[in-house]
């Protein structure tokens, strides 16, 4: 009897040895995932367009007065500075015109200081009654009548002088002038013959672009007025330009108009801004892809995009709490940056959320987290599983 007690407790014992070696061959191996700590950066909202390029100042440069075209004294195509001569027009018949108002002026000079003689002279006479009244007024009149001439031809005076000055077409601006649009010879004057060339200035540019009335209320909401800066923000809207290879235009713009009013028919509202050019690399006319600067969210937490799965309930991600268990949370979240996503709601500072290999999870399962970067570790940690 005792035999079999003991018989018995040894057949025991062999059973349990057994299943408890079962048992640690049948324990499921912990996934092993790379996790990293939620971070918090200013996050820049970038808005793309396509705008066009256009000088801040373009001048057509006009005749103003009628003649024909002696020369001109600039290179097509290079620099003009401001009130530089450019063409000239005979200016022999402007010249006669001056010459004869200047004699017309020193001769009603002359009548009116004959006038203001003779009512000098009658004067003291009709004050002794040696002069009727009549004859004082009739002075009086003729000394006005010649003052008034003398006025007149000053005035014809003037004009004659202005209309030679415009025999010189002078540059209205510093700028770059195109070729000329006529040749040296040729009569020209106001109407259609008036156009001689035009004259840009391109060393500072403006970029005309169209935004939608949704990015309009989107900035309202931000309290980001565009065309108008603000002392209060950290920030303001800079634009960006691509050039022709598609490079980025080392320059950066200040939007200063935003049109008051949507267009019904495309629903968008035009904007402006303003780069410097002084290299002359952006060039009038030509249409350019347009970053704005719309909003910089600071401090906002931000994860990897690839962190994050989308399914039918939201977007989630994973999140490892402190005993290395793996929790599903759903997330809300905002706009998109490059590789990382703004959270707006579902994660706290300093958590731990899986950036690689989420999909051996399941909500509530334990993990072994391996920092995310620290090569060393999971090195080691692979040798581990091999043994």
């Amino acid at each position: 009897m005792k035999r079999k007690k003991i018989l018995l407790a040894l057949i025991v014992s062999i059973g349990m040895i057994f299943f408890t070696g079962c048992r640690k061959k049948i324990e499921p191996e912990r996934p092993v995932v790379t996790v990293d700590k939620v971070s918090r950066d200013d996050v820049k909202i970038i808005g793309e367009y396509v705008g066009s390029i256009r000088a801040s100042q373009h001048v057509e440069i006009r005749a103003r007065v009628e003649g024909y075209l002696e020369k001109m004294t600039f290179e097509e195509g290079k620099r003009v500075c401001k009130d530089a001569p450019l063409f000239h027009i005979s200016p022999a018949q402007y010249k006669a015109h001056v010459e004869k108002a200047k004699a017309q002026l020193k001769k009603d000079i002359a009548l009116a200081a004959k006038a203001k003689r003779d009512v000098e002279r009658l004067r003291p006479l009709y004050e002794q009654n040696a002069a009727s009244q009549l004859d004082l007024d009739n002075a009086i009149a003729a000394l006005e009548n010649a003052e008034a001439n003398v006025a007149m031809s000053q005035a014809d005076l003037d004009q004659a002088e202005l209309e030679l000055s415009y025999t010189v077409v002078r540059s209205p601006l510093s700028g770059y002038i195109s070729e000329r649009y006529v040749d040296i010879g040729t009569l020209v004057g106001p109407g259609s013959k008036s156009l001689l060339a035009t004259v840009v200035k391109s060393d500072t540019v403006l970029v005309d672009f169209k935004m939608t009335a949704l990015d309009y209320l989107r900035s309202e909401q931000r309290n980001v007025k565009f065309g108008q800066q603000d002392s209060t923000r950290s920030w303001q809207p800079t634009v960006t330009v691509t050039l022709a290879d598609n490079s980025e235009y080392p320059l950066k713009g200040i939007v200063d108009f935003a049109d008051p009013q949507v267009d019904p028919q495309t629903g968008t509202f035009g904007v402006r801004a303003e780069l410097p050019n002084p290299s002359q690399k952006l060039l009038p006319g030509q249409f350019t892809r347009v970053k704005l600067l719309l909003d910089v969210r600071e401090k906002a937490m931000v994860v990897p995009k690839k962190a994050i799965s989308i399914e039918k309930g939201g977007a989630f991600i994973y999140v490892i709490r402190p005993d290395s268990i793996a929790e599903k949370r759903f997330l809300q979240t905002g706009p998109e940056l490059n590789n990382s996503i703004v959270v707006e709601r579902g994660l706290g500072d300093n958590e731990q959320i899986v950036v690689e290999g989420y999909h051996k999870l399941t909500p509530g399962v334990k993990v072994i987290p391996v920092k995310a970067g620290d090569d060393k570790a999971i090195e080691n940690l692979k040798k581990e599983l091999e043994q």
